[in-house]
């Protein structure tokens, strides 16, 4: 986000996502794609098959180390601030804890997530399609 608080979500212009998660974002993408080619593309070469397969396994090694690194920078902040805990003891919250709690939400709340999701469904659907169409139909 970026190197601004992201607080409100409905300021946008504050809220945009940085760069390098839009990169890894179409890399997850590419990913998801490339893996749900492989069965239509073994049909047409196995070389292109397996570059896909390649291309899809490598694409989601990658993704997923950045979404560990995000989801463990996200799991360390709640710890040290000990946000759980004020929550859960109705202990003050502190402005830097509701821009802490505000910034979480806001990328909770991320588009990109809902996106990666419809393309990973819709992608399957067809892949399995294709796949059924290729070995029992044709």
């Amino acid at each position: 986000m970026n190197n601004q608080k992201c607080i409100n979500c409905g300021e946008h212009k504050k809220c945009q996502e940085s760069r390098i998660s839009w990169i890894f974002f179409i890399i997850g993408l590419i990913a998801t794609i490339a893996i749900r080619a492989v069965t239509v593309l073994v049909h047409i070469d196995p070389i292109y098959g397996q570059i896909a397969w390649y291309v899809g396994i490598s694409g989601f090694f990658v993704f997923f180390i950045y979404k560990f690194k995000v989801e463990h920078a996200r799991s360390q902040l709640i710890k040290n601030s000990k946000l759980v805990h004020k929550i859960s003891q109705g202990d003050n919250i502190e402005k830097g804890d509701r821009e802490l709690i505000g910034s979480l939400l806001c990328a909770l709340s991320s588009n990109k997530d809902k996106i990666n999701y419809l393309v990973i469904f819709v992608s399957s659907a067809i892949a399995i399609a294709i796949a059924v169409y290729l070995d029992f139909i044709r």
